[in-house]
């Protein structure tokens, strides 16, 4: 089938002009992008979308999401990290969620994304104590279902959590650390998991991919990390992993290996252009520079460092050093939606306030680049989606430009990155099948999915609310563990403002 999009505002985001809108007409084939250009004809038969009035952009790409925390939307605020993950990743849990939720969770973020203009997105899933398959496939089958273009991890840590941030040995009473229990993953285990995921998940639907995923550094052992960066690179994945997030980490690095965790990365030799850094805020000018040597990529997740407490990343200077820099929204409880145009946004704000010298700024053109075709590099992607690309997957957007975020209408980049917040979204393709028409999703009829969320969710939210409580216990000692780390003077600063870091005399407060 033919899809003939004509006469629109065009904005390929391919090639060194392709921040430059023009006027053209974008034909279909099939799954793929077959023409673009201002003097196209129309095939016999082929569908027609008027597209007068509308712009054409390829879709958005998240570089960065956990699917696990889709449930915890609006529920937190005002913790750093290191406290926000007792209740989001807790200690002490009471098992597993239910399959069936599982699968809405997973669903219902694709669903927002979708909406929100997103056509592909890389989620780190995560869903201790072990690894299980056929959970992981209803992860697949979610993403399937929705029609979304995805990366899928199953993120791994081999590490006893107590052993992953500073001073926690100390700090913990003895009859708490006897309550924790040790991690279930080993080498071999992980190994033999991401091959049968390459095997039997990776490629499936022609848009779904498995994805090698080490949480941190700091969380597993060298020899779990060298292995995911072998797997990695023999199966053509992305090493997906968090790293510098908060300060707590910077101090991390220098507690546990004596350098910083970028450094540690590349001394234990997997430093390299496959990877993907979630954060990556608390980076040294020789961490930066090891980066750009090696190409690798980050996902800038501006709303959720700001939510967290985290800081804010040097994001202009890890462009200058070589970094490929995308867009992600991190959780859905660590930033509270799934719309990259609110990162956008953010991200074309938030560095403003870090410096004076206002002409090194990140545009609103590096922005859009990094939503779009940076974001899908980010991903091992950028030749399959991320531009307007004769022979690429049809993954676009079609926007009306005649509403409030149009209106006047100036420079396009600035509107898409400074006015618009989906809203303006009429039409949503991915691999040239229409996924949302008129703001409503095809493929999932969405009413009756948000009614069966709200009749379940609820009785299992009332469950970790108990969770809840039980981790509240652990918290004094991780307040502790925090205030020491970001009272230590590291020789770099990623926070803002004139608010002093702590108030009274900062005494130990257990």
């Amino acid at each position: 089938m033919s899809i003939f999009i004509r006469n629109a505002t065009l904005l390929t985001l391919d090639g060194p002009d392709g921040t430059e809108p023009f006027t053209g007409s974008v034909l279909i084939e099939g799954d793929q992008i077959a023409a673009i250009g201002p003097d196209l004809v129309a095939p016999e038969g082929a569908e027609i979308i008027e597209g007068r009035g509308r712009l054409v952009m390829p879709g958005l790409v998240n570089s960065h999401f956990h699917s696990s925390e889709t449930f915890f939307k609006g529920r937190y605020e005002h913790m750093p990290l290191e406290i926000w993950m007792l209740y989001a990743y807790p200690i002490l849990s009471n098992g597993r969620i239910p399959e069936r939720l599982l699968y809405l969770r997973t669903l219902i973020g694709a669903m927002e994304s979708l909406k929100g203009g997103v056509t592909t997105m890389v989620d780190d899933f995560f869903d201790p104590p072990f690894q299980d398959f056929e959970r992981h496939k209803l992860v697949f089958d979610a993403y399937e279902d929705a029609g979304i273009r995805a990366r899928i991890s199953n993120n791994v840590m081999d590490k006893h959590v107590l052993d992953t941030m500073p001073f926690l040995r100390e700090l913990v009473p003895a009859e708490l650390q006897a309550e924790i229990g040790g991690p279930e993953v080993t080498i071999a285990s992980h190994e033999e998991y991401c091959k049968a995921a390459f095997a039997d998940l990776h490629g499936r639907a022609g848009r779904l991919y498995f994805m090698v995923s080490a949480s941190a550094p700091q969380r597993v052992t060298p020899e779990l990390m060298q292995a995911s960066s072998e797997l990695a690179l023999r199966y053509n994945s992305p090493l997906h992993t968090h790293i510098l997030e908060t300060k707590t980490q910077a101090v991390t690095g220098d507690e546990f290996y004596g350098k910083t965790l970028i450094r540690y990365m590349h001394d234990i030799g997997v430093l390299k252009s496959n990877v993907t850094i979630a954060h990556s805020v608390w980076v040294t000018d020789d961490d930066m520079a090891l980066m750009g040597d090696a190409g690798v990529s980050i996902a800038h997740n501006c709303i959720s460092n700001q939510k967290l407490s985290a800081g804010i990343a040097p994001i202009r200077r890890l462009i200058d050093a070589g970094v490929n820099v995308g867009l992600g929204t991190d959780g859905m409880c660590s930033n509270d939606t799934a719309r990259i145009f609110d990162v956008m946004r953010a991200a074309g704000l938030i560095h403003a306030v870090a410096t004076p010298e206002y002409t090194r700024l990140v545009s609103s053109r590096e922005i859009l680049k990094a939503a779009t075709i940076v974001g899908a590099r980010t991903a091992l992607l950028d030749q399959v989606t991320g531009s307007l690309t004769v022979g690429k997957k049809a993954d676009l957007l079609v926007l009306k430009m005649s509403g409030f975020n149009w209106t006047p209408l100036n420079d396009i980049c600035h509107h898409l990155v400074y006015c618009e917040n989906g809203s303006s979204i009429e039409t949503v393709m991915v691999a040239g099948n229409i996924v949302v028409q008129d703001g409503k999703l095809t493929t999932i009829d969405e009413d009756a999915i948000l009614e069966e969320v709200h009749e379940l969710v609820p009785a299992w939210l009332a469950q970790h609310a108990e969770v809840e409580k039980r981790n509240q216990v652990f918290r004094p000692y991780f307040a502790e563990m925090h205030r020491r780390a970001t009272l230590r003077d590291i020789g770099i600063n990623r926070y803002q403002g004139d608010l002093p870091l702590w108030q009274g005399q900062n005494r130990p407060t257990v």
